[in-house]
């Protein structure tokens, strides 16, 4: 594969010239790091490598090396964020000309707290290792748009219901690509098969919409939706509205068994520290929520731990938390 293929005109997008320091401090075993480092290496840049993630050591790198790009993914712009202001305000990091996320949808509070601090530089890119399409958005486009992931770059986006019928803008369905890379998965042709939409268009589980204006906007993985009384609830809303408090760095939402509802709304909550873990935080936590949210949406309890299990990548396993707090609700 070629650096750039999967993942087309990225350097030109991020604006990344020869003798550019591009950072990457998340393993290259995950497909984004690598594809963006590669990227870098291919124009003569050079990159700067984080053998794992810490906030501070960040910040740091980018004064140390005079970092001009990067590749983040939002959990690490949340724990950059809850650093103490003396902290995180004590570092150079005016070299920085364009930075990039990926990996998981940005709560728009987050994003907005970023491009505060870092200027409008925050872009964002959204798409899958199996390259079914590609979309990408500047921050000065996403400050129109709050939300969006942007206009496709790779492939068309086509919004499907459940019965495989095209929906129109603003309606929300499954994500499905028309043009991207074809590909299938390994020894799983079923997979592949419920993957591919009777016009051969492909989806990897991403719930979302497409406005007027061709901007597409994700909602939620399709088989994280709770259905609870019989509604179907996109936990991400949650999710993004529990990370936009100060006190919290990380946070999940997921359906656990319910004798009544079938399933009922659970939020787990990372707080930046610890030991405030407690009743009262957590009502504060529900308080915060009701105050933004349908009450439907809205967790039903809150639980903490200490650290939320994701990748180094960003990517959180969900279902470790939904198994541990299934047995707890049986």
């Amino acid at each position: 594969m070629r650096p750039t293929e999967g993942h087309p005109p990225a350097n030109e997008r991020n604006e990344q010239r020869r003798r550019d320091e591009h950072l990457s401090p998340a393993p290259t075993y995950h497909t984004a790091p690598a594809m963006w480092s590669m990227c870098a290496q291919a124009i003569g840049a050079t990159t700067v490598m984080m053998e794992r993630f810490d906030a501070q050591q960040a910040l740091d790198a980018i004064q140390r090396y005079g970092v001009t790009h990067a590749q983040f993914v939002p959990t690490m712009f949340v724990r950059m964020l809850r650093l103490p202001d003396s902290t995180r305000m004590g570092f150079d990091l005016s070299t920085l000309r364009r930075v990039v996320h990926a990996a998981a949808p940005c709560p728009p509070d987050i994003k907005r707290q970023m491009i505060d601090w870092w200027g409008p530089i925050v872009d964002e890119y959204y798409g899958s290792s199996e390259g079914a399409g590609i979309s990408f958005i500047r921050a000065e486009d996403w400050l129109k748009r709050p939300g969006s992931v942007g206009k496709p770059m790779l492939g068309t986006p086509h919004i499907l219901d459940e019965h495989g019928n095209e929906l129109g803008p603003g309606e929300v369905g499954e994500i499905y690509y028309e043009g991207g890379y074809p590909f299938e998965y390994l020894n799983d042709k079923a997979k592949t098969s419920s993957a591919t939409s009777a016009e051969g268009w492909v989806t990897v589980g991403d719930v979302g919409y497409v406005d007027d204006d061709g901007y597409l906007f994700l909602t939620d993985r399709r088989h994280n939706m709770i259905i609870s009384g019989g509604v179907n609830i996109y936990p991400q809303e949650a999710e993004h509205v529990l990370i936009s408090h100060p006190l919290v760095v990380d946070a999940a939402v997921f359906g656990i068994p319910d004798d009544e509802l079938g399933q009922s709304v659970k939020a787990v909550v990372e707080l930046v520290d610890p030991s405030n873990a407690g009743d009262e935080v957590a009502s504060t936590l529900m308080f915060w929520v009701q105050g933004r949210l349908a009450k439907y949406k809205c967790p039903r309890s809150i639980s903490f731990e200490e650290r939320l299990p994701r990748t180094d990548a960003g990517k959180l396993y969900k279902q470790v938390l939904i198994e541990k707090y299934s047995v707890k609700a049986c």
